[in-house]
């Protein structure tokens, strides 16, 4: 009985044995295996370093492109990444403590210009990622109201003489 224990379990042996090989030359494992140092061509090397260096740039949500600008960018156009002529530009914010989140209002405008309704309205998605500036369309001096005075309205102040 232990002989045929024995010759069952050198031909398990053998059978898994051949399997492994049938399979292993089936994928073309044909690596040599010596006792030197393993070298990499420079090409492995640089390709490394190259992926290694290709990270997904994170984008930023709409508060942390507002606090760059100046007065956490009250007047200027912020717009989605995706959009295309469409922005809003802020005429109100309230951030939580930490200026990462909060809540924002604006006036939309579609190709430079405000859309019909001029109220302000609460923008939408604020905390999602993948705003950005609109350089072109800052501070537009339509909001900014200028006061010109003529000298014939003005009153003239008259001194005397004593």
């Amino acid at each position: 009985m232990a002989t045929t224990l024995a010759n069952r379990a050198s031909l398990t042996t053998n059978q898994t044995l051949r399997t492994l090989l049938i399979r292993c030359s089936s994928f073309n494992f044909s690596k040599t295996f010596s006792t030197g140092t393993a070298t990499t061509s420079p090409t492995d090397a640089n390709a490394t370093a190259i992926n290694s260096s290709k990270k997904k740039k994170k984008k930023k949500n709409f508060f942390e492109i507002a606090q760059f600008l100046p007065n956490w960018g009250l007047g200027y156009h912020l717009a989605k990444s995706h959009w295309k002529d469409v922005s809003y530009e802020l005429t109100k914010i309230k951030l939580n403590k930490d200026g990462k989140h909060g809540k924002a209002w604006g006036i939309a405008h579609k190709n430079g210009l405000p859309a019909a309704v001029a109220a302000p309205k609460r923008i939408s998605g604020v905390h999602k990622r993948g705003w950005k500036y609109i350089r072109g369309l800052s501070k537009s001096s339509e909001s900014k109201p200028t006061s010109t005075l003529s000298t014939e309205t003005a009153p003239k102040v008259e001194v005397e003489a004593a």
